[in-house]
């Protein structure tokens, strides 16, 4: 174990530069041939699952979630659009119970929630649906860098469409510099989207001001909120959110099925992006899916009761992670603002470590790395970059996902591995050899062979 004493500078040099890489379509298929390999050994294996601490790609369902859905997927299995009898009438019922539940949990009207497949359905709707209703006198739409993949491409879609689209950076926080926000609302800009909390940084962006700054200037604010509803408190109305996008599987609740809240007083109008029935007041056609929606809507409403609790416990389990590993290991970076976060999202930069080799070096621990890294790319993640994070430092990040289910035992495993695992690491990697030496890894001129 390395001893809190040690020290060093925290200068680093690309991986990549010294590392061998296949190269060409041969490379990347023994790669993903190896990768697929790998995972069959790993699942063949008759051993004990990894700990889950990736709680940004997923959640696992509350089991009081699962008890409010069975009845609605073996009894009160009526299509909710049927008005001429009782099975019907039964899943209506249901389902805007549970239209009620979403609504409650961020202040809205049950009227203003759109049933959704989840977050990515919903920040599509929301994004095209307003850009091309209003196309006719507005076509400049602002987002920031460091959103969801989903939220970019449907703005590359619209520039494609003849749109204009600013894509504003992020202070070296990841926070949003709010006058420079202000200063690039046009007279034709329709939309703003900004995410509430970051889902690979964790930072919480300042939505109060900005929905404050868009209504000042009549531009509609979108926000995709998957990774805040239900664990941070959220109020569209005091916020002024025009559009919100949730997710179910982000709050302990199925997969499949998410939200959209729209307002309807300033009434936002959107172009459906599917037609058909005319369900959701016509913005989202398709029989909603009633066990999925009732998931959804206990989900909600479990967050409601303990989001003060679940956010007091994780809070805990987090200072307890990042205390461990950075009294023990020198050069760890947090990525992102340390008080303006999620304190669930951890994302950690180890210097002189590569985040893949840790990765599998964790094994034992299902984490996600900070970096966008696949078989055919060394890329490091877009929002690392966004921040100003050098290339070295984005490619040794690790996210850290602690939510409603993590122990203090995972918590102590999990830290006591990564410092085990880092250490010997380290020990292994020429640049932190050389850095021990005093050497200045900046100085040096590198050649690849």
């Amino acid at each position: 174990m390395l001893s809190s004493g040690r020290t060093v500078s925290c200068r680093l040099l690309r991986p990549a530069s010294w590392l061998p890489v296949r190269q060409g379509s041969e490379g990347r298929a023994a790669s993903t041939a190896q990768k697929e390999l790998i995972k069959k050994r790993e699942l063949e294996k008759d051993e004990l699952r990894p700990l889950y601490m990736d709680f940004q790609a997923t959640t696992p369902m509350d089991p009081r979630v699962l008890d409010a859905m069975l009845p609605y997927q073996v009894n009160y299995y009526g299509n909710p659009h049927s008005r001429t009898h009782a099975y019907g009438w039964e899943s209506e019922t249901a389902m805007e119970t549970a239209r009620k539940q979403v609504a409650e949990l961020i202040g809205a009207d049950p009227r203003e929630i759109i049933f959704t497949s989840g977050a990515t359905e919903s920040n599509n709707i929301a994004i095209k649906g307003v850009a091309r209703f209003y196309q006719a006198k507005k076509r400049h739409i602002i987002t920031t860098q460091t959103e969801h993949k989903c939220v970019l491409d449907s703005c590359r879609i619209l520039e494609a469409e003849g749109f204009s689209v600013t894509y504003l950076p992020v202070q070296k926080n990841g926070l949003l510099d709010l006058e420079l926000l202000e200063a690039s609302i046009r007279p034709d800009t329709s939309l703003v989207s900004v995410m509430t909390v970051n889902n690979e940084i964790g930072v919480k962006q300042p939505v109060k001001d900005i929905g404050r700054i868009c209504r000042s200037k009549g531009v509609f604010f979108h926000t995709d909120a998957a990774q805040a509803v239900g664990k941070v408190p959220i109020d569209v109305s005091d916020w002024k959110i025009d559009l919100m996008s949730i997710s179910a599987h982000k709050i302990y609740g199925p997969k499949g099925v998410g939200a959209l809240y729209v307002r309807r007083r300033p009434r936002v109008r959107l172009e459906p992006l599917q037609n058909g029935g005319g369900q959701e007041r016509g913005l989202r056609s398709g029989t909603v899916p009633t066990p999925l929606a009732v998931g959804l809507g206990a989900a909600c409403s479990i967050a409601q009761q303990e989001m003060e609790y679940d956010h007091q416990r994780v809070s805990m389990l987090a200072n307890r992670l990042v205390q461990k590993i950075m009294s023990e290991i020198p050069d760890v970076i947090m990525n992102g603002d340390p008080e303006q976060r999620y304190p669930g999202c951890i994302n950690l930069s180890f210097a002189y470590v590569e985040g893949e080799s840790l990765l599998m070096a964790l094994k034992d621990v299902a984490l996600s790395s900070g970096s966008a890294c696949t078989s055919a790319s060394l890329e490091p993640s877009y929002v690392l970059r966004a921040i100003g994070a050098d290339e070295d430092l984005a490619h040794s990040s690790i996210r850290f996902g602690i939510g409603r289910f993590t122990t203090e035992e995972e918590v102590d495993y999990t830290a006591e591995k990564c410092i085990q695992q880092v250490c010997r690491l380290r020990e292994m990697s020429p640049l932190w050899e050389m850095v021990q030496e005093g050497i200045d890894l900046k100085s040096i001129k590198w050649t690849q062979h």
